[in-house]
């Protein structure tokens, strides 16, 4: 009798190790969490304005940020970060006390336990539609970053962690920065888009973008940032040589404000279509115009100009980027941009700050992300 059982015992415990990595009522990702507010971490997706540095390890793009004077107040220097020091994601991750930066998940040291908190999949030069950013070189679509997050990150997540990631990901923050590139890069630069209007092109991308989340949500991921369209009228490379009305482009920003309604509008109508979910918009485009159109009230003196040097079209650069080596303002805490399209820290600190604590629905809506992370879902 002894020698049948065997066997059996044998089998039982072994299909009890197999089961373990996925049936594991300990995974170490505790449901106190979620109940007390506190993320595990985030994954990040979208273009410059949230990319930490994923640019870096691609070598046909054009769209980089890693030598000086990007990183001049960062503490590790030049990261790839499109800004002098912190981005709204490094900010936003000391709001939720998370115990690291969010690794940039094209670093080949992105592996292992350096996930567990998280990791940026965002690029330069990205955006929704697959063709956007095409004309900086090789960046990495919305889509491909989403690919990245199911096929790469979630088994080895899931590994890490002794759970399914369906059990793991609400504990999860997952912050989507996308969209302005659609129209810099590629409706107000292509000829093929002469013949579409601007609200059929901004339809189209906000369909697509609703897409992208469900796939999201299917992956298991219930709490998410959707962040506006920046004033892309505003920004410095836009105003070059172009008549402004109030300081900005007009065309540019309606634009932008016209994305930046339809996003907001899908937090409603998606919330119904994704059971159990929770989002919140973060007006970034009404934080900014506030900066601008009254600096001085905000703590900023300069509100036009870059605070690096920026090599124009005209001397063959490309009115975005800060030139390599370049001079750099003394105080960039006065200015709102750092370069020709991205805001300093200052202006990052402000955006994050308010996505995080702010009771006006104008800025954050339908709540801000302290609240939102509370939440049960």
């Amino acid at each position: 009798m002894a020698a049948t059982s065997s066997p059996r015992l044998f089998f039982l415990a072994l299909s009890l190790l197999a089961c373990f990595p996925f049936c594991n009522c300990h995974c170490s990702v505790s449901n106190k969490n979620a109940e007390g507010g506190m993320m595990k971490g985030m994954f990040v997706f979208g273009s410059s304005l949230v990319d930490n540095g994923n640019n870096n390890f691609l070598p046909n793009s054009l769209a980089r940020a890693d030598y000086l004077p990007y990183g001049i107040d960062f503490p590790l220097g030049p990261s790839g970060r499109f800004t002098n020091g912190r981005n709204v994601i490094d900010l936003l991750g000391g709001h939720l006390k998370l115990p690291s930066l969010i690794p940039a998940f094209a670093d080949p040291k992105t592996r292992g336990s350096k996930i567990v908190h998280g990791v940026n999949y965002a690029s330069g030069a990205s955006g929704i539609l697959d063709d956007t950013g095409s004309l900086a070189g090789h960046v990495i679509n919305l889509n491909q970053q989403i690919r990245n997050f199911e096929e790469i990150t979630l088994p080895e997540l899931e590994t890490q962690l002794g759970c399914r990631s369906r059990r793991s990901l609400p504990n999860y923050l997952f912050v989507v920065g996308t969209g302005g590139n659609d129209y810099s890069f590629n409706y107000f630069l292509r000829s093929s888009n002469q013949n579409v209007s601007l609200e059929i092109f901004t339809a189209n991308l906000t369909a697509s973008l609703s897409r992208q989340l469900k796939k999201l949500h299917s992956l298991g991921a219930r709490k998410f940032v959707v962040m506006s369209i920046n004033p892309l009228g505003c920004s410095p490379v836009v105003r070059m040589n172009r008549p402004t009305h109030n300081g900005c482009v007009q065309n540019m920003n309606r634009a932008a404000h016209l994305f930046n309604s339809h996003l907001k509008s899908l937090v409603d109508v998606i919330r119904a279509e994704m059971p159990g979910s929770s989002l919140v918009f973060v007006n970034s485009y009404k934080i900014i115009r506030d900066i601008i159109k009254n600096p001085i009230s905000k703590g900023f003196k300069d509100s036009s100009t870059t605070c690096c040097e920026v090599a124009s079209i005209s001397e063959g650069g490309n009115g975005i980027l800060c030139k390599r080596g370049g001079e750099v303002c003394a105080n960039r805490s006065s200015h709102v941009f750092f370069d020709g399209l991205h805001p300093t820290e200052a202006v990052n600190v402000q955006i994050a700050t308010k996505a995080y604590v702010s009771s006006l629905k104008t800025e954050v809506y339908p709540t801000n992300i302290a609240r939102m992370t509370k939440s049960k879902i």
